[in-house]
């Protein structure tokens, strides 16, 4: 694949695509044109990359949204590669495809509170590439996701992104929760494990044995404050009413 002529497919707004050079970072790129909406992509044969600066309005929010990057990660993938590929991340952002790495989900804090949010993903391998020189790394192509290119799948990851926002911000942070720790490969397996992610910080918190008063209490539902509280997803913010102590799933 050429990437001299790599093009990005349209986005709405208010994305503002800017390709950076091929080989150079995604968020760096992002960072130095640091607007609200700036969607920074890396053409690239071997890596799809790109990173968009968010505005959220607490620091709260900020440490949450890589779990709105990675569940749009993941439901970008979902779209490109075979339905029954196994598709996961390790803690805290580590992509990985059929239990081998393939990528991952970083944030930056930017200037002026800006978030920079961003993700990389292999596509393939550089040509004499030998099996088992990278153990427990793979690519999108070796899972059987051959169309995948680096405009195609930053297009898609922005896509699902609006649509990741929009939803957090109509069905609370639980429904974001609940996707992101469906997707997390660890600790998973051990049963009666109780996982939560702190609505302030973002933080995993884990929880064996019984299950005490304390918990009981976090694992209370509760609910966004009222509309106007939230910063409008389709500003790209990140933006919901946060006041209990834990978002929780128990395994």
């Amino acid at each position: 694949m050429s990437t001299s002529h790599a093009t990005l497919p349209p986005l709405p707004n208010p994305y503002r695509p800017l390709m950076a050079p091929p080989g150079s970072s995604a968020l760096d790129h992002a960072l130095a044109h640091a607007e609200q909406g700036v969607l920074a992509w890396v053409p690239g044969e071997f890596w799809a990359e790109a990173a968009v600066v968010l505005a959220p309005e607490t620091p709260a929010e900020a440490a949450l949204a890589r779990l709105a990057g990675a569940n749009a990660l993941a439901d970008a993938l979902a779209t490109i590669a075979p339905a029954d590929l196994p598709l996961g991340f390790a803690w805290p952002g580590t992509l990985t495809l059929n239990h081998g790495r393939c990528g991952s989900i970083e944030a930056r804090p930017g200037p002026n509170g800006l978030l920079l949010l961003g993700f990389r993903a292999r596509l393939r391998f550089p040509p004499g590439h030998e099996a088992g020189l990278l153990p427990g790394e793979t690519a999108l192509v070796e899972e059987g996701a051959e169309e995948a290119t680096a405009p195609h799948l930053a297009h898609a990851w922005a896509l699902h992104l609006m649509a990741v926002l929009d939803a957090w911000e109509a069905r609370g942070l639980p429904h974001l929760v609940e996707h992101y720790l469906a997707r997390l490969l660890e600790p998973a397996a051990e049963p009666g494990l109780k996982r939560g992610i702190h609505p302030q910080t973002g933080a995993l918190v884990l929880e064996r044995g019984s299950c005490p008063e304390a918990w009981c209490r976090s694992c209370a539902p509760w609910r966004a404050g009222p509309p106007g509280q939230a910063a409008t997803a389709g500003r790209l913010t990140v933006g919901l009413s946060l006041t209990a102590p834990m978002v929780s799933s128990v395994m």
